[in-house]
């Protein structure tokens, strides 16, 4: 019996004492980054994009047919639980067809997130160095994206209804925030939006992801009163930055318009990073209305969003929405046929190859994904992988050294986090 409760409390100081290194190290880099931020040249060349231009003659002459020139210059807000991995997968299909180059992270699949993002945060970053698209996560920082990318790059974002978003985020990120690992009960999120100011730390870890996250992803403070004028000021600025807003609920209509406005050929898909609907709380009218009172800006902020976003539909022509809504989903349906073995996701672990496998939230694994068919053509094999390949195999793929996001992943499976 003794022995045991020795083992049992040297297994605990030894797991103390791994998340208190990994903590350590963690503060350190963070700290490390501040410090580069800080420290910037006297002026930095205006950024060019990497594309191949086209000489004058063969541009005018495209203008005069009413060619529409394919747009190769993308930042992408990849926003939190919003259905951003799905497009993020296009846009490295592109990308990577294209041979265009990417403003990557160094050393993890984000841009030192919560930290605004900064330039120097762009692995190997050169002063005048070309960039042709940025897609990972980031807390945005519009001056400082201005200094990686050229001058007509086209902004996009997407946006979910904060509600289904607040679910999404509270049960992904739950786990890693200490305020919520000490409440108590089992339905911890109905526990507490029936008082969420008796559990929220505006400034504890990880609290940003239990509030207005969409706000604070775009770069403000999510713990604004929802009346006060910064928030309508902050929302006319996203307005005026980004020139595609999608959303969620309309994924596919999104993406017809980001194909009109883009002039893109495709944007066959298939749903990536979702999880299982056992794990998905229903949100009761009740608990619907106090996660849009909680995250108040984030529904003006959608709300707004909203309003633009079928006025586009409206100018783009809702007939014609309908019919290339359709063509796509026929087109996608046929991916399946090809590609997907029994013609739908999995939970993982019944995925059959490990390097296909997603990301997983903490002590569980909720994330679906996919097997790939045995006896796929070879003339679409390639394209068949990389559209089920998730985020964090296709950075490394692209030649993104993950080491930190590896390592993380490999310490939260040891200590069972």
């Amino acid at each position: 019996m003794f022995q045991k409760q020795e083992r049992h409390k040297w297994k605990t100081m030894f797991r103390y004492v791994v998340v208190g290194s990994v903590f350590i190290s963690i503060t350190l880099l963070y700290c490390l980054s501040k410090l580069l931020a800080n420290i910037d040249p006297p002026e930095l060349p205006l950024p060019h994009s990497c594309a191949p231009q086209p000489d004058q003659d063969a541009s005018n002459s495209q203008q005069n047919k009413n060619i529409c020139v394919p747009k190769v210059d993308i930042m992408f807000l990849k926003t939190h639980k919003t259905g951003s991995s799905t497009l993020l997968n296009i846009l490295f299909r592109f990308g990577e067809k294209n041979k265009l180059k990417f403003a990557f992270p160094s050393s993890r699949n984000d841009f030192l997130y919560p930290s605004p993002f900064h330039h120097m945060y762009v692995h190997d970053y050169t002063p005048g160095m070309c960039y042709n698209i940025m897609c990972n996560h980031m807390r945005f920082n519009a001056p400082e994206v201005s200094k990686v990318l050229p001058k007509d790059t086209f902004y996009i974002t997407i946006l979910r209804d904060p509600a289904e978003l607040f679910e999404s985020a509270f049960h992904y990120y739950g786990p890693t925030v200490p305020l919520i690992m000490k409440m108590p009960g089992k339905n911890k999120m109905s526990e507490f939006l029936r008082d969420p100011d008796r559990y929220f730390i505006p400034d504890g870890f990880n609290s940003f992801y239990l509030k207005n996250l969409l706000f604070f992803d775009f770069g403000w403070d999510s713990t604004l009163d929802p009346d006060d004028p910064h928030v309508e000021e902050s929302i006319r600025l996203i307005a005026e930055q980004f020139h595609l807003v999608m959303l969620m609920e309309y994924f596919e209509e999104s993406l017809i318009l980001f194909k009109d406005t883009l002039c893109w050929d495709d944007l066959l898909f298939f749903k990536l990073n979702f999880r299982k609907e056992s794990t998905v709380s229903s949100l009761t009218p009740e608990l619907r209305r106090k996660a849009l009172e909680w995250n108040a800006i984030d529904w003006k902020l959608y709300m707004h969003f909203n309003f633009t976003f079928w006025k586009k539909v409206e100018s783009y022509g809702r007939k014609r929405m309908e019919m290339d809504v359709a063509e796509l989903r026929r087109r996608n349906a046929h991916m399946v046929d090809i590609c997907i073995k029994g013609g739908h996701a999995v939970e993982a672990e019944r995925i059959d190859d490990a390097a296909l496998q997603p990301w997983q939230p903490s002590k569980e694994k909720s994330i679906m994904g996919y097997n790939l068919k045995d006896n796929i053509n070879k003339s679409y094999y390639q394209i068949c992988q990389r559209m089920i390949t998730p985020e964090i195999q296709y950075l490394s793929d692209l030649g993104v050294n993950l080491w930190l996001t590896k390592l993380w992943g490999l310490l939260k499976n040891i200590l069972n986090l």
